[in-house]
């Protein structure tokens, strides 16, 4: 598994399933429509714990910095 999720990314993953968990925890969602959200939290905190994301993966999309242009850089 090639990582391809960046840290912005995984702020922002991060910060929407807190505030799902935020909206359901204080009754501001509830039905169905906050369990397919709290579903959706889940997996935002799965995807930023390992660095990746299969939906990701599967259209070529990679938003994580590329390490060896950074070494370069800094040279």
């Amino acid at each position: 598994m090639k990582q391809n999720v960046g840290t912005i990314d995984r702020l922002l993953r991060f910060a929407l399933a807190a505030l799902i968990a935020i909206l359901f925890f204080s009754h501001i969602i509830s039905g169905v429509v906050a369990i397919v959200l709290m579903v959706f939290a889940g997996i935002f905190i799965l995807t930023g714990l390992v660095n990746f994301c299969p939906i990701y993966a599967a259209l070529g999309i990679s938003t994580k910095e590329n390490e060896n242009e950074n070494e370069n850089n800094s040279n």
